[in-house]
């Protein structure tokens, strides 16, 4: 039995429009190129802000233990001019922001009546925030920076 003539070219039709051509695939490939070219760096430059505002927070920790060691002992550090032992604190486990920052005290502090805290880069964000670099917080609480940017900026 012979098919009609219109209903063997509806079929054929139908059998080649099925699913997408190579040119409309490669389109659509292109499109998702472009949109992650310009959401990438939006996103690493998100992700590196976060991480440094944690580390200023884990700062301000710092330097409130710092306060109070103060207040119990009338300075920064003991009898025999050692710096106390910096508390293990949640905010600088390698959960948080100790994964990505090293805490402690800047070279030559603390003393008797000063003391500088720092919080040095490392790894990745050491790259990614070349910008700010290392954070500094100081016993009057200044705050500074060792990167090209300013306070302003990274802080």
């Amino acid at each position: 039995m012979a098919m009609p003539s219109a209903f063997q070219s509806h079929l054929q039709t139908a059998r080649h429009r099925k699913g997408f051509s190579l040119i409309e695939l490669m389109i659509v490939v292109a499109v998702i190129g472009i949109l992650a070219a310009i959401a990438y760096p939006s996103y690493t430059n998100s992700v590196t802000k976060s991480k440094r505002r944690a580390a200023q927070a884990c700062l301000a920790e710092f330097a409130t233990f710092m306060e109070r060691y103060y207040t119990t002992n009338l300075r920064y550090v003991d009898a025999s001019n050692n710096p106390p032992v910096l508390p293990a604190l949640d905010c600088a486990s390698a959960q948080n922001a100790g994964a990505d920052y090293t805490f402690g005290f800047a070279a030559g502090s603390p003393t008797a009546t000063t003391y500088t805290l720092q919080a040095a880069p490392r790894g990745r964000q050491a790259t990614r925030d070349a910008q700010c670099g290392t954070l500094t917080l100081n016993h009057t609480g200044t705050r500074g920076v060792t990167g090209s940017g300013g306070v302003s900026q990274c802080w």
